[in-house]
């Protein structure tokens, strides 16, 4: 059952918080936000574009590869990407950090219909083998950016190394398309890839879903959507630091938002492209965590990193409301990482281990059920 709180009343009340907010720091004096305080999302949402915003200074990363990488994204101008244009420029950049593509045995773009048009796809096979098992792959970009050619280095590595065919998803972006395009085209091809995965030399009954940041949310939402419609079967959910709530209310939020290619502010300028205005930041197709129940939803495993507080608290409640609801959930935690390091493999040690896992994790998936009695 979704969740049907009055979108009305929910932002009235998340801009009486502001205004709370507002009078605290007048009164105070000092302008500077208080430990506990939660923000009123929707208002900040919603800034005009032109609308001049603060960008926050990162702290100085410990790892010296990391150094190296922020090093790099400062020079190409892209350091703490906020709005949109930022944000493509950094998804037309990450290309440079993944190192060399990896030879895969077929390669495939194609589109299929969707709710507004077709889908573009690209497909990744490994070998001449029929009835492989499917990876479907929503890329991140905040929504607003990313492609199939953003992703398509680590999606090659994933391919070889998992021996499943990946389906790369190009869903609509915002602002261009707003919510709910992107969820509804990413269901979509999941769907077509169910119903027609021996087309693709695969097995309709070992199908996952992954996806990094942007694409984790969608992740996370397609396994809902196929619960709430009853198709497709799901065997597995893959999350890469993934966006798991709309808002910016909690508290980590305010206190402890210092990563250094994230930020509150980035969030929430990026977030205002994506959702409507009437957006209910409580709908589970916009943000997972607030999902009724996750009971019957495929097995999880959540890749995040350390020194992004608020993400990897999402990630952790997330995983833990998994847990009490019968679903087998695991948490991976990379020290020292910055977000988008899937990306990054060329670069960081901690992007192949991230592919590694990845590809670990959904081939002991498969095999799991290749095993299970029908």
């Amino acid at each position: 059952m979704r969740l049907t709180i009055s979108s009305t009343f929910y932002n009235f009340t998340l801009l009486l918080l502001s205004l709370v907010f507002v009078l605290l720091c007048a009164v105070s004096g000092s302008g500077r936000v208080p430990r506990a305080h939660v923000e009123g999302s929707l208002p900040s949402l919603h800034q005009a574009q032109n609308q001049t915003i603060r960008k926050s200074e990162p702290p100085t990363p410990d790892d010296p590869q990391v150094k190296t990488v922020l090093d790099k994204m400062a020079a190409a101008g892209i350091a703490l990407p906020i709005t949109v244009a930022d944000v493509r420029k950094a998804y037309l950049f990450y290309p440079k950090l993944s190192g060399t593509p990896e030879s895969v045995f077929r390669i495939q773009d194609r589109e299929v219909p969707g709710p507004a048009g077709n889908i573009p796809l690209r497909v990744y096979t490994p070998g001449s083998t029929s009835g492989l098992p499917i990876a479907v792959f929503f890329h991140g970009g905040g929504f607003v950016a990313g492609s199939l050619d953003s992703h398509d280095t680590p999606l090659r590595s994933v391919s070889n190394r998992c021996q499943c065919i990946v389906v790369s998803v190009a869903y609509r972006l915002a602002p261009e398309n707003k919510y709910p395009a992107a969820p509804e085209d990413a269901y979509a091809a999941t769907r077509w890839v169910a119903e027609h995965a021996a087309d693709i030399g695969g097995d309709p009954h070992r199908i996952a879903v992954a996806g990094d940041g942007a694409g984790g949310n969608l992740a996370a939402v397609v396994t809902l959507m196929a619960r709430e419609r009853g198709t497709p079967p799901l065997i597995f959910q893959l999350l890469i630091y993934p966006s798991l709530d709309a808002s910016t209310m909690r508290p980590s939020w305010w206190t402890e938002s210092n990563a250094p290619t994230v930020s509150r502010e980035s969030k929430n300028e990026i977030l205002s492209m994506y959702l409507p205005v009437t957006a209910n930041l409580r709908d589970p197709f916009v943000a997972p965590i607030h999902a009724e129940n996750l009971k019957n939803l495929p097995p999880a495993l959540i890749i995040t990193y350390k020194d992004d507080a608020p993400m990897r608290v999402e990630s952790e409640d997330y995983a833990g409301r998994l847990t009490q609801d019968g679903v087998a959930a695991k948490i991976s935690l990379y020290p020292a990482m910055i977000h988008g390091f899937f990306l990054m493999a060329g670069d960081l040690d901690g992007g192949k281990k991230c592919i590694d896992e990845m590809a670990t994790a959904l081939r002991n998936a498969f095999n799991r059920k290749s095993q299970t009695p029908p």
